[in-house]
């Protein structure tokens, strides 16, 4: 149990005690001694708590509020400081139990690090944990499996998918003197690596640091409540000292600092950011914390990564030229047989343009696949080969745009495919909306090269790029932003972009594909494969800080009211306590707003 649950059960506790005392026993004595020990206790916490705050060179709500306890306490007044105390510990646990509500499905990066190696020792096969791997160690790669450490190919030639740490979509070709990350995954053919890191210095480890500091070195933030804690805390003594000096009477202090006690700043806020996140997962997102809304709320920059994000992290045929004068239909329906044949994750993208124009797959004869150069066989009498442009014909071949998948017909240059990452079609509408917020100071943060990363952002609306980022570059250029883009949000939806998630102001991870290192890293996570809840958490968010300011505004401004009336000592402690539930009332009433998706 939490020590803000420890704290109001024991309010709760101790003033059921105390009430069965004083009216059922009548000892009057022994109930007052109870409230006021707990509550002088409790002052104590919130009063070391406080001086922390400060250290760290903000003001919190703490100081009115153990003003108001010591005071009623003090002049005997301990019923109306128990109601200060019940509804200090309520706010805590409240916003303790919607913080720790969200985070709880969510597993830890670590969970996804690569934990053993197969170690080549005198041609044996030996598991060993990755800590126990030497630099200059003989290590076997498998189909599908992870690259325990950083290394280069030593025998054997595959294709490993870097993306989850680069970003690039296009898995890359290894062959023998190729580095390989820690990290990555091998396709489908087995090759033998040398050890150039140990473990703690890898690729896929440099990140899980890079997420740590990044976690333990948040960005200074203001929340909403302190900034209205210190006029409104002036206010409160200004008006308690003027009706104390005229009045001559000290329990007028108490009177009004009962009814001045910050409940409404304590609770408005944790009860908005509660309705607020709920209607958040009601749209398919979860936000951690009720700070995470504030900040996303008040954002003035934001950076996407491209790969998974503004894209679909999907290859499809972008266009295709035909080249001597063949016949297209046989060109495409030649490709797409072959490549019925490959492992490649270009094969489907070719074979899904083939099916689109409806086009009839042949039967292929002597099928055999090339690693990292392509595939050959023979349909119809004729040798077709479909791969990279030196694999497939001794002719020159256009350079594309995008990846190319070049098609030779008995050896002669038959077309060339240009496979390009689909941009997902809510993403020019979510970046226009994002303008329309007011958020200027868009961007793209992409592992994939220029051309790429330049031509997906005009597309979508982008003029800020910042292509070949690999993950300490993308933590550089959030750490570098000015102090007038802040706060700054980063969207991202791999392992490459978790550094940069967990240092930006508001992390927000596409996160659909299951609990991972974005998720983890960021403070909100997009449980649907849609872009545009990108623009509907900034409208949450900025919807729940309405509603929450509103209600603040409004609690201050009853509070204020009430502070002049018992400064004429119009309103007793018990009562000005008990009004102060009414002030309560309200602003929680007010806050519940924020669930309502009509705002």
């Amino acid at each position: 149990m939490n020590s803000d649950k420890i704290k109001l059960y024991s309010t709760l506790t101790i003033g059921v005690v105390a009430f069965v005392l004083e009216f059922l026993f009548g000892k009057l004595l022994w109930a007052q001694v109870l409230i006021s020990v707990l509550g002088l206790i409790l002052a104590l916490i919130m009063f070391i708590d406080m001086i922390k705050v400060l250290k760290s060179g903000n003001f919190g709500i703490d100081l009115l509020a153990i003003t108001a306890i010591v005071a009623t306490i003090a002049l005997g007044q301990y019923w109306a400081g128990w109601i200060v105390l019940l509804m200090l510990t309520g706010g805590d646990t409240l916003e303790e139990y919607a913080s720790n509500k969200a985070k709880s499905e969510l597993k830890t990066l670590l969970d996804n690090t690569p934990s053993q190696a197969h170690l080549l020792v005198d041609g044996t096969v030996k598991d060993v944990d990755i800590d126990d791997v030497n630099v200059g160690d003989t290590l076997l790669i498998r189909p599908k499996e992870q690259v325990p450490v950083d290394g280069k190919v030593i025998e054997g030639e595959s294709n490993v998918d870097e993306s989850s740490l680069t970003g690039e979509s296009v898995p890359v070709d290894v062959t023998v003197g190729s580095h390989v990350m820690s990290g990555s995954i091998n396709g489908e053919t087995p090759f033998k690596m040398e050890a150039g890191k140990v473990a703690a210095d890898s690729e896929y480890q440099a990140i899980v640091k890079l997420v740590k500091e990044s976690a333990s070195n948040p960005a200074h933030f203001v929340r909403l409540a302190d900034k209205y804690a210190v006029p409104f805390t002036i206010i409160a003594y200004i008006i308690a000292g003027i009706a104390w000096y005229l009045s001559k009477d000290p329990v007028r202090i108490a009177q009004v600092l009962v009814v001045a006690s910050p409940c409404p700043l304590i609770l408005a806020a944790p009860i908005a950011f509660v309705s607020g996140m709920s209607r958040t997962s009601r749209n398919g997102i979860i936000v951690k914390s009720g700070t995470a809304l504030e900040k996303i709320s008040s954002a003035k920059s934001i950076a996407f990564d491209k790969t998974g994000t503004i894209t679909q992290g999907k290859l499809v045929v972008d266009s295709f030229q035909l080249k001597n004068d063949f016949d297209q239909d046989t060109v495409l329906a030649y490709a797409a047989s072959i490549e019925q044949n490959s492992s490649h994750v270009m094969a489907q993208a070719i074979m899904d343009y083939a099916v689109s124009k409806n086009l009839k797959l042949k039967n292929v004869e002597n099928a055999k696949e090339y690693t990292a150069e392509g595939i050959s066989g023979t349909i119809d009498g004729h040798i077709v080969k479909v791969g990279q442009g030196e694999f497939i014909t001794d002719e020159k071949v256009d350079e594309v745009n995008g990846s190319g998948v070049y098609i030779s017909i008995d050896g002669k240059y038959a077309g060339v495919y240009s496979l390009m990452d689909q941009i997902r079609p809510e993403s020019k509408k979510t970046i226009q909306r994002l303008k329309d917020f007011g958020i200027k100071n868009i961007m793209m943060i992409s592992g994939d090269k220029k051309e790429a990363t330049d031509l997906v952002a005009s597309e979508v609306g982008i003029t800020q790029t910042y292509p070949t980022s690999l993950p300490a570059d993308k933590v550089k250029i959030v750490q570098n932003l000015g102090k007038d883009y802040h706060p700054v949000i980063m969207v991202g939806d791999g392992v490459n972009d978790a550094p940069a998630l967990a240092l930006a102001d508001a992390g927000i991870a596409m996160g659909y594909k299951g609990a991972n290192a974005a998720s983890e890293s960021a403070d909100a996570v997009i449980l649907k494969d849609d872009l545009s809840k990108v623009g509907e958490v900034v409208k949450i968010s900025r919807d729940t800080l309405k509603v929450a300011r509103e209600a603040v505004l409004i609690g201050i401004f009853i509070c204020i009211i009430l502070m002049i009336i018992a400064g004429f000592g119009l309103i007793p402690t018990i009562i000005g306590a008990m009004l102060q539930e009414v002030v309560d009332t309200v602003t929680i009433l007010y806050s519940l707003r924020a669930r309502s998706d009509k705002l």
